[in-house]
């Protein structure tokens, strides 16, 4: 590749003129310009952080370098999940070492004057961008949210390239972020989906899915929505779309803000490709978000170890180093799940009970991937009113602090946590070693969670509305009204 055409402002960032922690950032955008297919860089004017999820010590070591440098974000720059939640990590399985290192990977961010908002929904908060603002994020569910609904843009930034834009206020001129990388690929059509289909909550997560499956990395146009999707329904295809496949912006025609008809989204040329989309399709990606418990259980996001190395799942005691994917293998199961509190004491994981066997067995329900907004949690709290889970079936939410709060504000907190519902915030069970073996299976509304939970934590898992998921807690087996999926 050519050499990179640089600003003076470039030349003295990457000269060390602003200090070591600047020379270090500009260092690595400008060896990763050639992977991003650019010549220059450009501006951008808000960043979202997913280094600051803790993966072992390199992670925290990079974080704390950066600080120990003097690095400071030139932009706003929102702060995705930590590994652990930081006030309530000892009630769960985590081990002492993971939580002492997260802790200090979310204090070196913090030094460096990100925002605390840890979540993986920034679009929840204050924070929200704004249409045709231009981004550096990560988190795959977020980079899809800003580009599609918002109309944002930014590209897809990995781990470690993110806090080096935010610390720059400088990306690669390339994809997503230019008008002609923003034209759709591929036309998705959905064909003789009812209605009463797309009006279900449990339809957008289905179609992410697929979109994921049959887009891959494509900018997919959908045509055929017949219904207004909310922020919550977005969130959900976002979602769905981002872990199935790597789509970082699709256009729903007539609905997302750079789609009024066909032709925009097409930047005025013809579809190069056209996929037709019906109820068989759907109907095949929703059983394949049900999955048998994998064989030999847990499985960790990268080798688990016993120094602060994090795995996604955790068993009683020190664990040896495994090997094992991080990935999903589509299966056909309608469920079994079982049961198991998984509390600690001091930081040292509680006894794991025997996961609970047999047809519609339950562990545990688990929502809040991407993290629960409040509406969701309005919603919530009318299905759970005056209820109350089987003893044997837990029940857990993920969050960002700022939701849980206004949660708390809105009266929606009471009857949840008199239904028995634990609520976390900062992380999730994607990124945090909160699980034991006792979750054999657990139920999800979640795209995302459905998608991972079998490679990344080694569990079965069911996938339902949120009223099944209320529904099973309550009888303390997997309960699901299937009508839906029954219409030609």
């Amino acid at each position: 590749m050519n050499t990179p055409e640089l600003t003076a402002c470039d030349k003295a960032m990457l000269d060390g003129r602003e200090g070591p922690a600047t020379q270090m950032a500009m260092r690595i955008l400008v060896r990763m310009m050639p992977v991003f297919g650019a010549h220059r860089l450009m501006n951008v004017s808000a960043a979202h952080i997913d280094s600051s999820v803790y993966m072992g010590p390199a992670t925290m070591e990079y974080a704390e370098r950066l600080a120990e440098l003097g690095a400071r974000v030139r932009v706003p720059s929102t702060l995705n999940v930590a590994g652990v939640d930081e006030h309530g990590w000892s009630e769960w399985s985590v081990p002492a070492g993971v939580a002492d290192g997260a802790i200090r990977q979310m204090r070196a961010y913090e030094k460096m004057g990100c925002i605390q908002t840890w979540t993986c929904a920034p679009y929840q908060t204050e924070h929200r961008p704004t249409f045709g603002q231009q981004i550096a994020a990560g988190e795959s569910n977020a980079i899809c949210f800003y580009n599609s609904v918002i109309g944002a843009r930014t590209a897809r930034y990995p781990d470690l390239l993110d806090i080096c834009a935010a610390i720059t206020g400088r990306v690669p001129a390339a994809g997503l972020h230019l008008d002609e990388g923003r034209h759709g690929t591929v036309r998705v059509d959905l064909v003789d989906v009812p209605r009463s289909v797309q009006e279900a909550d449990a339809f957008w997560p289905v179609l992410g899915i697929l979109l994921g499956n049959v887009a891959a990395d494509d900018v997919p146009v959908v045509t055929g929505i017949e219904v207004e999707p909310t922020d919550d329904n977005q969130k959900a295809v976002c979602a769905g779309a981002a872990s199935s496949g790597a789509v970082a912006l699709y256009h729903m025609v007539g609905i997302t803000p750079e789609a009024p008809d066909e032709s925009a989204a097409f930047g005025g040329r013809p579809a190069p490709k056209v996929i037709k989309v019906g109820m068989d399709d759907l109907r095949r990606v929703w059983r394949s978000m049900s999955a048998a418990r994998p064989e030999g259980g847990g499985s960790g996001v990268i080798p688990a170890g016993s120094s602060g190395t994090v795995s996604a799942r955790n068993s009683e005691g020190p664990s040896e180093p495994s090997s094992a994917g991080a990935s999903q293998s589509p299966g056909g199961s309608d469920g079994a799940i079982g049961s198991g509190d998984g509390a600690t004491e001091g930081g040292v994981p509680a006894p794991a009970a025997a996961p609970a066997e047999g047809p519609g067995a339950l562990d545990m329900v688990l929502l809040g991937s991407p993290h629960f907004s409040l509406e969701e949690f309005r919603r919530l709290a009318e299905l759970v009113e005056g209820r109350t889970r089987h003893e044997r079936v837990q029940f857990l939410i993920t969050c960002s602090r700022s939701v849980r709060m206004l949660a708390e504000y809105g009266g929606f907190m009471a009857p949840i946590e008199a239904f028995g519902a634990k609520i976390t915030v900062d992380t999730c069970p994607l990124t945090s070693p909160m699980l034991n073996e006792s979750v054999g299976t657990i139920m999800t509304n979640s795209a995302k969670y459905s998608y991972y939970s079998p490679g990344l934590l080694g569990t079965g898992v069911v996938y339902g509305s949120l009223a099944d998921c209320v529904e099973s807690a309550v009888r303390g087996t997997v309960v699901r009204d299937e009508t839906m999926w029954e219409v030609a």
